[in-house]
């Protein structure tokens, strides 16, 4: 199979089943935002150093997948109890819980705002975090837009996971002995930062 097939060379794609969209249609525009934070978090995994976080990495990078994958295909493809792609449930929000606990027990308490950044795949957690954030977004446009075809489970997935990445940034940090870039209040004169 070539890579490439000219059929989104007039701006729009193909969903899971066939049916067509244009590109910034807000289906496309949250799973697209998935795969960015999945790539994201593929830089982060080359960078970390910290074979059990990147085990948990690749399984995020994997979950983000099945995230793709479910926003790709409009609920109504399902048959009864079969759903024709695998679908994020309840189960994958509350899995992340007990790990975002884990490896808060590691780090003190925040007494002020952070800046994204320190180690590099720090750095790229932050990252992917925010990129996540965006999909959350997206999904939540597109869930008001088109609630009979869109899993709602997906996003306290990745309100969750966006949680799980800013805690492992800050771990990643803490196991470099690299500090948090704390936020300190600018000197902002007559418009002049």
């Amino acid at each position: 199979m070539k890579i490439y097939t000219r059929a989104g060379d007039t701006g729009d794609t193909g969903l899971y089943g066939g049916q067509r969209v244009h590109k910034n249609d807000v289906r496309v525009e949250s799973y697209g935002a998935v795969d960015e934070a999945n790539a994201a978090l593929g830089v982060a995994h080359s960078y970390l150093p910290d074979n059990e976080i990147r085990l948990l990495v690749a399984r995020l990078q994997s979950e983000l997948f099945v995230v793709g994958a479910d926003l790709a295909t409009p609920t109504t493809r399902d048959t009864g109890d079969k759903p024709v792609v695998p679908r994020i449930t309840e189960q994958f929000a509350a899995d992340l819980e007990p790990l975002i606990d884990q490896y808060e027990g590691e780090l003190k308490p925040l007494k002020n705002f952070i800046l994204p950044g320190g180690d590099k795949a720090s750095a790229y957690l932050h990252l992917a975090r925010t990129i996540l954030r965006r999909s959350e977004r997206r999904t939540v446009s597109l869930l008001q837009a088109e609630p009979d075809t869109t899993n709602p489970d997906v996003i306290p997935y990745l309100n969750r996971l966006s949680d799980l990445l800013f805690v492992l940034a800050r771990v990643v940090n803490h196991r470099a002995g690299v500090p948090d870039v704390p936020w300190t209040r600018p000197d902002v004169k007559q418009g002049a930062v």
